[in-house]
């Protein structure tokens, strides 16, 4: 799942880094921050699920 959402981020890197217009330069960089968001619930998600201890 993060795997997913890391390739889209790098997709949203490149796309911003080819925009002309500063109109589409920003809206770019707000689905970036969403994704961003996105991998870091991930993330934070998985961490959470391996640290808990066994219901014993």
């Amino acid at each position: 799942m993060t795997y997913d959402i890391e390739v889209q981020i790098e997709e949203l890197r490149a796309e911003l880094r080819n925009a002309c217009d500063v109109g589409e330069r920003r809206q770019i960089r707000t689905e970036l921050d969403v994704v961003q968001a996105e991998l870091a619930a991930a993330v934070a998600l998985q961490n959470e699920t391996f640290d808990r201890k066994p219901p014993y």
